[in-house]
């Protein structure tokens, strides 16, 4: 998609409409179009502030650059011009307004007394082809056109963006620049984003932004790595810890964030090391404050990796070398006055600054000490209260409230009492919602809060509504709604989310409710345990990775409850998930703690965790214990009658006697021949496609090539007839190469190029390294340097990076360059190396899909 191109977002990035006219005439109008705007879920950005009824032109420049459409209003007067300007704020608006944007205008007629200067403009406007323009009478007249249009808008923005969409989406390497995209504008810090930047820009490496909660460190460090992701070439990343509770596993969540894939065959900091030191790359580190014992950690990072550059939140300073403190303090006078309301106006599109209210105002954004969640909690009321009516609540309710939180510091205090007045103003089952839900990490679905809300109210004989009653937690702004795939999903801040865990924990309800949120995921563990086998394996990925958090706190309070059966059990059923995702290191610790237990296991739960522990060895030197762990994993499983369990350590015991120096292959055929036997057998047309290119490893190893070619293509049907595109894709690499082997190089070519096209669009790096690979021996037999030499740049580039390092599992690739190097071109294949390393995986893929069609000679080399 062109850099250009203007697509529609999602409700969780809601398109923001800048409506621009005077004031006062025109409030009817104003008042009108936004909730016109409002009706079509978009984000108006106007300029009710009250205190700041003339914004200088440096604000306005920035809303309207963080803007999507421009609508303007017009009826007699010209606006105000002010001193040492030489236009109105109205017509400098419209001539800011960047060139891209969508302008819709609206000119009110009659107008008998249309001031000159404003006659020359919408001349002006009416010469202009970029614009639209129509006329209108009323307010209501107004509204129905604006909304009408937009949505006109709209359904032309959604036609062009899927006639985009046929485009290749960039691999998961390439993904990780993406900031979150806040719904809200940044108001009141200019000056400490100005600090930010110069600092950082300035060389200083590691800043700390410091303060209470829901002061705006987060908002704060979005917008500074915003504003700063352009000189890091290799990107910007927010990485949120608010769901991690032990220091240990900070560098799993970087890793993944990153695109590192933890799959266990090397420690992940050391993955870590590999994927940046030498990569530009802004790190945004948000809520540090509960993992502080990994500060050592990201020290040692910062150190092996000199372009890598850190921005971090949190309520305490590291104390680490070269930490460099950036304390942020509260919203003082104005601009604690615009927050406030332009958080009013969402929920009260209608709402002003008069002379009735503006004290009120004043006074409300004092008592909450200027602390923004605060002043956002407050203004999710102005729905149903007045300003001085929320004034007198909250001056009442804070009176009483304060003093219970003594030991926190001034503005933590405000801001835990001002949670609680939000929470005062809940009826009883909402306030038991909202404390139910602390038990979430990093987010939930509505079916997975009905599965705990409901189970805990049947259990107490008590009727609920949790659709509606969070509908009126999501009104309060205690949570916030995104929607991600075809689901929406709830979201809550730490610090609201800290209180809910102590509300629960103060009922006596915090083990009852981890209890049924860990059944919910067991059960969903167990609902998509086929599903991810077969033709909705794609999406599947995607919601388990939204989930992630939860899988994990699952797993840990498991654990923690020594409960190693179902522990083991959610790690299986989950096992593909793992696997495609990158977390197979993860999963590896947690059965190690299952087996240094000490108590004496099941035979399935033993059986899984010796399999999950040493199944990763196919990419290590192979010992007698290896061999004999995973010999003792597939006899368990057999004891048990788990047959598929059986076959795959049947599998990964024929991959560890592969790999070793002197290759097993007999023994390693039989395991093979007896776990496809078992896979057919269970009826499990996943486990025999696996199988089948096991089988076909072998084949190839004893240089029976044809043989091998035969069980890929066996495997490649029944991948295809499941749906199984991962399957797919590992069937035609090794096709592939079997192909290659026998010197039938343009049907190898096309093997690898589909495989590289399946692997693309599933954001499997894996794939796309061994297709890279595969191709890489396709341009050497051809004798193109430049191309065998970028490709295999590049391919090295994204293993190191993503973590994908054991190339050496099934791929021949390096033969076939040593032979061209050979040939005297080791000299411009260094080159090309080079010039391939700093490719994206998008431009990679691009350049590796243009294809000359190669000549059919046999290769002289073998495995």
């Amino acid at each position: 998609m062109s850099a250009g191109a203007r697509v529609i977002r999602t409700p969780d990035q809601r398109l923001r409409i800048f409506v621009s006219s005077t004031l006062k005439e025109l409030a009817p109008e104003r008042r009108a179009a936004r909730a016109a705007v409002e009706r079509l879920h978009l984000a108006p950005v106007m300029f009710e502030l009250g205190a700041r009824p003339h914004p200088p032109r440096e604000l306005y420049r920035a809303y309207l650059e963080q803007c999507d459409v421009f609508v303007g209003i017009y009826w007699e007067r010209y606006g105000w011009v002010a001193p040492d300007e030489e236009v109105s704020g109205l017509e400098d608006e419209y001539n800011l307004c960047p060139v891209e944007l969508p302008r819709l205008l609206y000119i009110k007629d009659p107008a008998e007394n249309r001031e000159p200067r404003l006659k020359v403009l919408l001349d002006r406007i009416r010469a202009d082809d970029r614009t639209s323009f129509k006329y209108f009478e009323s307010a209501e007249e107004l509204a129905v056109l604006l909304e009408s249009d937009l949505a006109t808008l709209l359904a032309e923005r959604f036609e062009l963006s899927r006639a985009q969409s046929a485009e290749p989406p960039a691999a998961p390497a390439d993904r990780e620049g993406a900031l979150p995209a806040p719904l809200t504008e940044l108001i009141g810090r200019e000056r400490e984003l100005a600090d930010l930047e110069r600092m950082l820009a300035g060389g200083t490496r590691l800043v700390t932004i410091t303060g209470p909660g829901g002061i705006g460190k987060s908002r704060l460090s979005i917008a500074a790595a915003k504003a700063l992701a352009p000189r890091f070439p290799d990107g910007a990343v927010f990485i949120d810890l608010s769901a991690v509770h032990d220091a240990a596993t900070v560098p799993n969540t970087v890793a993944q964030t990153i695109g590192v894939r933890d799959t266990g065959d090397v420690p992940i900091t050391e993955k870590l090391v590999t994927a940046l030191r030498d990569r530009r790359m802004l790190l945004v580190l948000d809520n540090f404050e509960q993992v502080l014992d990994a500060a050592p950690s990201l020290s040692a990072l910062l150190s092996a990796a000199p372009g890598v550059s850190v921005i971090v939140t949190s309520r305490s300073l590291l104390h680490i070398g070269g930490e460099h403190s950036f304390a942020l303090g509260p919203l003082v006078g104005e601009p604690a006055t615009a927050l406030f309301v332009e958080r009013a106006h969402a929920v009260k599109p209608d709402f002003e600054i008069t002379t009735e209210n503006a004290e009120a105002v004043v006074r409300i954004c004092e008592a909450l000490d200027g602390v923004p969640l605060a002043l956002e909690l407050a203004a999710a009321r102005i729905r149903v209260l007045s300003a001085p009516e929320l004034l007198e609540r909250l001056d009442r309710r804070l009176s009483l409230l304060v003093g219970g939180a003594r030991d926190l510091p001034q503005r933590q205090r405000t801001l835990r009492s001002t949670i609680e007045w939000s929470t005062q103003l809940l009826s009883e089952t909402e306030r038991r919602l909202l404390a139910c839900l602390g038990v979430f990490e990093g987010g939930f679905t509505l079916e997975a809060a009905e599965f705990v809300v409901d189970a805990a109210a049947r259990d107490e004989g008590a009727a609920v509504d949790t659709l509606g009653d969070i509908a009126a937690l999501v009104d309060s702004s205690l949570l916030s709604q995104q929607d991600t795939s075809d689901r929406p999903r709830f979201t809550m801040l730490a610090t609201v989310r800290e209180y809910a865990l102590e509300q629960l924990t103060q009922q006596g309800g915090l083990e009852g409710m981890r209890e049924l949120h860990a059944r919910y995921y067991l059960q969903l563990g167990d609902r998509v345990e086929l599903e991810l086998e077969g033709a909705q394996q794609r999406d599947w990925v995607r919601r388990l990775d939204e989930e992630s958090d939860n899988l994990r706190a699952v797993i840990r309070y498991l654990l923690d409850r020594r409960d190693w059966g179902r522990a083991a059990h959610l790690a299986w059923a989950l096992y593909v998930y793992w696997w495609v995702a990158g977390h197979l290191g993860e999963v590896r610790g947690w059965m190690q703690e299952v087996l240094s237990s000490g108590d004496e296991l099941d035979h399935l739960t033993r059986a899984l965790a010796l399999y999950f522990t040493l199944t990763i060895g196919f990419w290590q030197v192979p010992d007698r214990e290896i061999v004999a762990g995973l010999t003792e994993s597939a006899e368990l499983f057999h004891r048990v009658d788990e047959q598929s369990g059986e076959a795959l350590a049947l599998i990964s015991l024929s991959l560890v006697l592969l790999a070793a120096e002197k290759p097993d292959t007999e023994r390693a055929d039989d395991a093979m021949e007896a776990s496809l036997g078992l896979f057919r057998a269970s009826g499990d047309a996943w486990g025999e496609s696996l199988a089948l290119v096991m089988l076909g490893r072998v084949a190839l190893l004893r240089q029976h090539v044809h043989r091998g070619l035969n069980r890929f293509e066996e495997s490649l049907v029944l991948a295809r007839s499941q749906g199984d595109e991962l399957g797919e894709t590992i069937a035609l690499h090794h096709r592939g190469w079997a192909r290659l082997l026998i010197g039938e190089v343009a049907d190898a070519a096309g093997d690898f190029s589909q495989c590289l096209a399946i692997s693309a669009r599933l954001g499997h790096v894996e794939g796309i390294a061994y297709a890279l690979e595969g191709m890489v021996a396709v341009a050497a037999l051809a004798g193109d340097v430049n191309r065998a030499g970028r490709l295999l740049g590049a391919s090295r580039s994204l293993r190191e990076r993503s973590g994908e390092n054991n190339a050496a599992a099934f791929s021949f690739h390096q033969r076939y360059v040593d032979q061209l190097a050979a040939s005297g071109a080791r000299e411009a294949l260094d080159v090309a190396i080079g010039q391939g390393r700093t490719l994206t995986v998008e431009e990679v893929v691009a350049e590796a899909q243009q294809q000359p069609v190669p000549a059919e000679t046999r290769p002289e080399a073998t495995p």
